[in-house]
Formats: C-alpha cells, structure tokens, sequence
C-alpha cells in the first residue's frame, strides 16, 4: 500500500509539473474586442493573439503572423526555435510535430516575432495533453476485448506481484531466493517433525520453530544494504543521481540503450563546421570542445590546418568573414571583461548572447580576429539600416556606411533557395553554387548562403526589393551540433559489452543519420545487423503494425522526427524481444518513453521538471559516457550480489546439517 501511494504520489506531482506549464493568460479575440482571459478558459474556436515571451495556451492553427518561431524543445526535442508561416497549408495528416510550421502547440514559447491563431485542441487533446495521458497509463500493453481473459491476466499479475516475480532481475533473483528459503525451512521443520513421529510436544514445535527461522540469513540485508549504498555513492562520483534504488542494479542488465541526440550525443550548442568561399575552398573547424571558444579546435583550410587569429587573409575570406560578422546580433565574450579579443587561454570562459546559428557564425569570424566589435571599434563602419530576418523572407540584411571613404556595402545572409536569385553570379556559377550546398545538406549542416555588394552613395535605402537584388556570392556555411568528443568512445565500448545503442531524436533524418556515424552508432557491423533497417523516419515506423516491427530482427539504430508515441512504442517492442532497456530524455515529449521504459534516464542541466519526476537516474552532465559509467558500476553491483545470493544457501544447509541435533521422543 506504501509503496502503491509514493508511486500515485510521484505520478501526481508528474502530471501537476505539466500543468505549470500552461500559461496563466492569454489575450482572445471576442466579439470584436481583445479580452485577457486565463487560459484555462479557453474553447475551440477563440481566436488568440501570441507576442514574443508568451506561452502559447492551446495548440493552435495560425492564422496570421509576421516573423514568428517558438521553442518547442519541450515537444520534438529540437534545440532550434522553429519559424512558423500561417499561410502554409498540408495536405498530410501524419505530418511530424517538427513539420507543422502552420501550428503553435500548448507550452511552447514564442522567441521571436507575433502571430494570431484559432483553438483547435484544449486540455487533454492538446499534444502536451497526450503526453500527460500516456504518463497516466499505468501499463503500455494492449487490453484484450475479451473479459475472461482480462480477468486471467489480471490474476496472474497479481500472482506474480504477491511472490514478487515482477521487476529489475535482482528483485526477481530475490525473490526467487526467498522462495527457496522458504520451502527449505519448511522442509526442515517437516524433518524435525518427521523424526520425533510427528508428536509435536512444546520442546519439538520450538526446535522446529528454531530450525526454521534460522534458514534466514540475517547478513544478506546487511551485505545489499552496504552494496547498494556504496555503488550510489561510486555512481554519484560519475555524474549519475539516483533517484529510484532498484535501477541501480537494474541498469547493469540492460542489452539496449535508447538515447537522445541533443545535448547527450552531441553539445547542445552550434558551430560553424564548414564553409566554402569562391576561389578559396573549403574552410573547415575541427575538435571543437568548447563552442563558444574562437580557439577552441583546429582549423583547415582544404587540407592544411592553418593557425587561428591570423590578420593576413585573402580578400575572398576578408570578406565572407565581415559579412558573417556585420549580419549578426549575438554577442560573444569572455566572462571576467566581455572581451571580444580572439587571443585566449584555456583557463578563461566564454559566454555568448543571442541566437545559436548567429553565435556560431560570430565565432568563426573571431577565428580570423573579425569579430563585430573588432570591426567596429575603428568608428569607421557606421550602420545604415538593416532588414531583419523573417520568415517569409528567410534572409537578413545590413547596410553599413564607411564614415573615412564614404562607400555603402550591404551585407546578406539567408537560406541558399531564397539568396540564389538575387545573386548576379551566371547560371552556371548558380548551379555549381546549388550543387555545393546539397552536398553540405547531405552532411547534415544547416547550410546558410552569404552574398554582399556595394552601393553608389545616393541610392535608395529605405526599399527592401531595391537593396536586395545584384549582389555578389561571398560563400556557403554549414552549421550543425557536434558530437561530444567522449561519446565515439563511450558507444564503442558499450558495443564491446554487447549493448546496442540506438538513437531516437526530433532532428531531421540526415543531421541524425550524420552524427550516428560520426559517434560510430551506425559502423559498418551495426549497420548490416539491422539488414537494412538502421535508418528510419518516425513516419515510416508508425506505419508499422506491431506484428512487422517483431518480425525485424534488430529495431532501428537511428529513429528521426520522433514524436512521444513514436518512443514508447519502441519501448513496448524491446520488451516484447526480451530486452531490457534504457532511456534516455530531457523534455516533456520524453517523459513517457522515460517512465515506460526498463529504467530512464533524464538530464540534470537541461532537463524539464517532468522528465526527472518520471525518470529513474539523473545525468548532472548530461553526458552519453556518463551512461556507460552507470551500466558499469550496475553490472559490478550485480556480480557482487550474485555471489552472495549464488554461495549464501549452500553455506545456510552446509551449517544446518553439521549443527543440528535433533531430539528424539523417550
């Protein structure tokens, strides 16, 4: 009863950290005026306004909006805030939650701009409202229509729950091992009861007794006590919090780790990874550890790596370096004076301020001593005015003016489909261009196209479509989130151990496809174990009935556009093949794989409220290798118990037989 009221009890503060997250207000349009309402008042159908800061109260289907993206980690578990256009329409009702740019759902946050949407989901039908459903549900399996066989089931659980044959392997091991116990002591009582011709006098019943009871090793609550305390302080020293003393032991048997991508395969943080300029090649950052750091890694310029913060660069690069510095709002700074300077030290920290793909490019542009306060700190550069992303227009462009020779230069950056056109590169030049970038989008880089130009004095700079026309190509960058440097080690060594690793994440099919073969989850030996399953989208896996996702013989290594649903489901199958799992997660949409499977694991820095209530252990680093650190100490952690549980009754009945002296009747 205890143990059934602190399961209810952890279930209740689950479901009560998602309803904090509902926003208290809301601005509705009704009759013809704007009304501040809370949200929970909200029906079907009220027409709401969002601004940026607000908490969206509904799922709703944007009607209008400019310049508008929210946050919805929480939901797809995407680190980008997603733009959103409310004049796209879809036609495909399986759309992953990533996709739907025409919608904003229930506790995501606007980042930028402002939209007006209808009600079309409240309460428990939001998306955010299916999660707290399936956090709700107590089992994952199926009900059979048939009450005889529902009432079957329901019986032999309960069986199993009374002799304890539900759980991690140690409490069934346990539990096994009480039930030996127990028949061996009423054995033994029978053979006290048998030699005395079952004429069971006082003295006999409290030998029998005696005999019986001793069977109980006193020393083995002492021995699980010790172990298990000394292997959560040995997992605390590994950056692993546990909350739950049963998935200790159970995360040394697990045969399958089912782990995010963002933050815990990779950093969590963009950079600046490639970029090519025209005449020059490719630009490349290699073993960045700390994203934020201008000299953090090595840089490689085609194939020679050539030194950071040099001042002598080619005019092509001078170029592509001021454009992706001017174009910027982000700020980055060492922590003790906000510096900007690109000469530093290990021992110093940097911070940044702004939007991570601006972050990013700001960096790099410190790598060659180009930052933007470097280049402004002459006076010189004065701006002019500046066209702000959005995204319909999916660019952004500056007009700075030099104050010494009074030449205008406009700088843009933006997506390759959307600058293309308003380049005066040939058609040839544009194709090879468009070819260049598929190549990098392949690679999963978040590709961007940088173009500049400069402007006679006098001319106009108040017309956007004036501005933004006949400019000239200044290069292509790919962004992406790069992988920990400790995880290809870290995945290598669970394969060693015979455990699978798998990566379920909201990111698109090829970033996911990339860093899975970066951090080796998708080596030649994994790959062809899958026989041509290692690579799905959430689409396609949906679309699976139960019956044909048993019949693949090794469930996919690499799962894009997750959705909740999508992840509990691949829990459900791993326990059908007998597997054991882990889990690991950080937002809301976790939260159910999290609490369904074998034990989850959520992250500490980054992590939602809900997803620790519902997980088992806790990262504090949110690091992949501090996982493998756990299986290991929970593997020792089972091998030590299993000897004391594997020896201790054979040890008991050695001491009984030599010490018993049994009475015998006069």
């Amino acid at each position: 009863m205890i143990s059934r009221f602190l399961q209810d009890r952890h279930a209740e503060k689950t479901i009560m950290s998602l309803y904090a997250l509902s926003a208290p207000t809301s601005k509705v349009i009704r009759e013809g005026k704007i009304i501040t309402i809370k949200a929970e008042m909200l029906v079907v159908g009220d027409v709401v306004q969002l601004a940026v800061g607000d908490v969206v109260p509904a799922d709703l289907r944007l009607i209008d909006g400019m310049n508008a993206s929210t946050d919805e980690a929480l939901l797809t578990g995407e680190s980008m805030p997603a733009s959103k256009n409310p004049f796209i329409t879809f036609a495909e009702k399986s759309l992953p939650l990533g996709d739907r740019s025409n919608m904003a759902f229930s506790a995501s946050t606007m980042t930028a701009g402002r939209a007006t949407g209808i009600v079309i989901s409240t309460g428990m039908r939001t998306e955010v409202g299916k999660i707290a459903g399936l956090l709700r549900q107590n089992s994952t399996e199926s009900e059979s229509s048939n009450k005889l066989l529902r009432a079957l089931k329901s019986f032999q659980n309960s069986i199993k729950n009374i002799l304890g044959l539900v759980g991690t392997p140690l409490q069934v091991k346990l539990s096994k091992f009480a039930l030996l116990l127990f028949s061996l002591a009423i054995l033994l009582a029978i053979i006290v009861f048998s030699t005395n011709k079952w004429n069971v006098s006082g003295e006999v019943l409290i030998y029998g007794i005696c005999v019986a009871v001793a069977v109980i090793p006193e020393s083995l609550i002492a021995v699980l006590t010790i172990t298990v305390a000394m292997g959560t302080k040995e997992m605390s020293k590994g950056n692993v919090i546990v909350r739950k003393m049963q998935a200790l032991e159970a995360v040394g048997g697990v045969t399958n780790i089912c782990s995010d991508k963002t933050g815990t395969l990779t950093q969590g943080k963009m950079i600046a990874h490639k970029a090519w300029i025209p005449g020059i090649g490719n630009l490349t950052v290699h073993e960045t550890t700390n994203p934020f750091d201008p000299a953090s890694g090595h840089l490689k310029l085609n194939d020679d790596y050539i030194e950071s913060g040099r001042d002598d660069h080619p005019l092509a690069v001078a170029t592509f370096m001021r454009a992706i510095a001017f174009c910027n709002l982000s700020s980055v700074y060492r922590t003790h004076d906000k510096s900007v300077s690109s000469s530093t030290n290990s021992s110093e920290e940097w911070t940044a301020v702004g939007e991570p793909t601006e972050i990013a490019l700001h960096v790099l542009a410190l790598r060659f001593n180009m930052g933007k306060s470097m280049l402004l700190e002459s006076g010189d550069m004065q701006q002019e005015a500046e066209f702000p992303f959005n995204s319909a227009k999916k660019r952004m462009t500056v007009i700075y003016r030099n104050a010494r020779n009074g030449i205008v230069e406009v700088f843009m950056k933006g997506a390759t489909e959307v600058v293309l056109p308003l380049l005066s590169n040939s058609d040839q030049e544009r194709d090879q261009i468009c070819s260049i970038a598929e190549n990098m989008a392949g690679e999963g880089l978040r590709v961007l196209c940088v173009a500049h130009k400069a402007i006679p004095a006098e001319e106009d700079l108040s017309e956007r479509h004036l501005v933004e026309r006949n400019l000239q190509f200044a290069g292509l960058v790919g962004l992406y989130d790069p992988p920990r440097l400790e995880t290809t080690e870290a995945v290598r060594r669970c394969q060693l151990a015979g455990i699978t690793v798998h990566m379920l994440t909201g990111d698109h099919i090829r970033t996911a496809t990339t860093i899975a073969r970066q951090v080796g989850i998708l080596n030649t030996t994994a790959a062809n174990a899958s026989r041509g399953m290692a690579i799905m989208s959430a689409e396609e896996f949906d679309k699976l009935s139960d019956a044909d996702v048993d019949a693949i013989d090794t469930l996919p290594l690499v799962l894009a556009r997750c959705s909740p649903t999508t992840k509990v489901r691949v829990v459900e199958a791993m326990h059908r093949k007998k597997a054991f799992c882990v889990m690991t997660g950080d937002g809301v949409n976790d939260s159910p794989a999290l609490k369904h499977a074998d034990v989850g694991i959520a992250m500490g820095l980054n992590g939602s409220d809900v997803a620790k209530e519902a997980a088992d252990m806790v990262l504090t680093d949110d690091n992949f290798a501090s996982i493998v650190k756990a299986v290991e100490e929970g593997r020792r952690l089972f091998d030590n118990i299993q000897k004391v549980s594997q020896y201790l009754p054979y040890v008991i009945l050695y001491y009984h037989l030599l010490s018993c002296d049994f009475p015998h009747q006069s």
